[in-house]
């Protein structure tokens, strides 16, 4: 692999009296900084979760359950990160998750991070409620690999509309979130009156779609409001089912994945509905308050899926270790969120560079002291369970 954690490492030793002067290092300090540039709407956006935020905290508290056990006198003198998904391989056991209305956060929204991922060779998940419309996003991404991630409308016209776009575009998988067909009960948003859709930010692929805009009545630039809420509509979509999913199925080539698995016998209902991939994820805690933890959950779905399609786990990965737990739980690889957030909200694009080549960096050392070479030697044996 070409890239080296100790060059990362001498980089930042080096600056000696400018240390001051560098970007943060730990998830902790980007989410304070966030915290400081921002507002408290958008902050709290980014931040808040559902109910009384157990969710969220549990999908962090749960990778303290378990231990890293290292074994030592290993030859790691070369280190090897790559996994294979769906025939691409990729330098790293991560890609950045879909995160939706970055323009809340930076002007360049979802540019920045995508920019970012193509320079560094980390799959990019483009959200569905992007601010930047997909076709913008691949142009900035050249040959880049990138997924583009659907909430499944409910009018089928414009979800063929979406997956052809998609296709048309390079996109090179559909992640199909199932999670979220109602809106949580999010109380930092609520108290803050914010939902940014509203005033059209999020909507640059809904407002770019032409099967969309030929069921308004008025044109997005002259009516964004009521636009914006035609899009929500479509997004509420109670009525999906397992049947729903076999529609999409029928309507792409791409390899489809399925986000916001936490029950191992959905996972299954997953696989017999054609899936190529499953996600699991509670949303960042976004959702359901009180949910089970995607670290808790993934062991489960692991077994029953047997190794048949790629597991990725989401929700709660800030650091190097959290990787190599859920990785030794089963997951092929892992989605990381919150933490390019926050970095694009404090230095934009070079933010999101910063925070991969630090995971980067980590993982790499975590999976040597570990006295691992590859990270597909990770397995069980890596951890044990504490209480």
């Amino acid at each position: 692999m070409a890239f080296q954690s100790e060059t990362i490492q001498m980089d930042i030793y080096q600056c000696g009296d400018e240390a001051a002067k560098l970007l943060p290092v730990s998830f902790d300090e980007w989410e304070n900084r966030a915290k400081e540039v921002l507002a408290a709407a958008p902050f709290g956006y980014v931040y808040g979760a559902a109910g009384a935020g157990d969710t969220h905290r549990g999908n962090v508290d749960a990778f303290q359950k378990y231990r890293i056990r290292p074994r030592v006198c290993s030859d790691i003198s070369k280190r090897d990160l790559s996994v294979s998904i769906f025939g691409d391989r990729f330098p790293v056991p991560f890609l950045l998750a879909p995160i939706g209305v970055n323009t809340i956060l930076h002007p360049d929204g979802e540019l920045a991070p995508a920019k970012a991922a193509a320079k560094l060779g980390v799959p990019y998940i483009l959200s569905n409620v992007s601010s930047v419309s997909m076709e913008e996003v691949a142009e900035a991404m050249g040959d880049a690999v990138r997924w583009f991630q659907l909430y499944p409308p409910k009018d089928h016209e414009l979800t063929k509309s979406f997956l052809k776009r998609a296709e048309a575009a390079g996109f090179k998988a559909i992640v199909v979130t199932v999670d979220s067909t109602l809106l949580g009960w999010r109380e930092t948003d609520l108290r803050n009156a914010y939902l940014p859709f509203l005033t059209g930010q999020g909507m640059g692929n809904y407002f770019s779609d032409p099967v969309f805009c030929s069921q308004l009545k008025e044109s997005p630039d002259k009516n964004v409001k009521e636009a914006a809420l035609k899009a929500l509509e479509e997004g509420n979509n109670t009525c999906f089912t397992w049947k729903e999913l076999e529609y999409i199925r029928e309507q792409t080539r791409l390899p489809l994945l399925i986000k916001g698995i936490t029950h191992p016998d959905d996972a299954l209902l997953a696989l017999e509905h054609g899936v190529d991939g499953i996600i699991v994820s509670n949303h960042g805690g976004r959702q359901l308050d009180g949910a089970v933890a995607t670290l808790d959950a993934l062991p489960s779905i692991s077994e029953s899926i047997q190794g048949k399609i790629p597991i990725i786990m989401d929700s709660g990965i800030r650091r190097g270790a959290d990787i190599l737990k859920a990785i030794a739980l089963g997951a092929t690889a892992v989605l990381v969120g919150r933490p390019y957030a926050y970095a694009l909200a404090v230095a934009g694009q070079t933010g999101v560079e910063e925070v991969i080549k630090h995971l980067m960096a980590e993982t790499e050392l975590q999976l040597a002291i570990s006295g691992r070479s590859r990270i597909e030697e990770v397995d069980e044996s890596l951890i044990m369970k504490v209480k």
